[in-house]
């Protein structure tokens, strides 16, 4: 465990990113950094235009993550375990998939200028779901800005995750099917996730399919 000083979580919206953090920090009594998406102004325009609102969308996540990041790196990461419901690079997937040329050609001047000194996380543990399961957790959830995202937004979005974490290498990774568990409201479920994030023998890209219990 004392190898794992910061750990990310990813995922599609409704995958569980900012439930499982909040979990895990608890346990850990780690710091928490959740992803600050109620401030972005844009969010539910988003929602309802993509095509128009998606620059100003993306730029205002972009700036804001960067500024959280910095103020992660400022913390010492040796002396204490943090928990977070993102990573940096996944700013990359929403701008591939949502801007268009001229606008992508701009954000790919700004993006790596702000990427240079990101801290890296010790872990990020990407949780897969299906389409149906992402869609109940959102409607369970209820948030008003949400409520217009289409299934075929979550398609491609999920897509482009798998696509983005099938290349990726940048950190050890751990890929989880949360389809048919739930890690919230299962102690049981959420232990057998905690003991496979630190099994010892963890190798640097692991897939962990956990089963529902009957």
């Amino acid at each position: 465990m004392s190898e794992l000083r910061y750990i990310a979580i990813e995922g599609v919206i409704g995958a569980g990113k900012s439930s499982l953090a909040q979990l895990l920090a608890d346990k850990l009594k780690a710091s928490l950094i959740l992803e600050e998406f109620e401030e972005n102004p844009f969010l539910q325009k988003f929602y309802d235009d993509r095509k128009r609102y998606a620059f100003q969308t993306q730029m205002f996540f972009l700036i804001n993550r960067y500024k959280q990041q910095q103020q992660l790196k400022q913390q010492d990461l040796f002396a204490s375990i943090t928990v977070s419901d993102y990573i940096f690079d996944k700013d990359k997937i929403f701008a591939y998939l949502n801007l268009s040329k001229e606008e992508l050609k701009l954000y790919e001047a700004i993006f790596p200028l702000l990427e240079r000194d990101i801290p890296k996380p010790d872990l990020v543990i990407f949780l897969q779901a299906s389409i149906d399961r992402l869609i109940f957790n959102i409607k369970k959830r209820g948030r008003s800005f949400e409520k217009n995202l289409t299934r075929q937004y979550l398609v491609e979005l999920s897509e482009a995750y798998n696509n983005f974490f099938f290349k990726y290498s940048n950190t050890p990774l751990l890929i989880v099917n949360t389809s048919d568990i739930d890690f919230v409201n299962n102690e049981n479920d959420f232990n057998e996730l905690y003991s496979h994030i630190f099994r010892e023998d963890r190798g640097f890209i692991e897939y962990f399919n956990p089963k529902l219990r009957g």
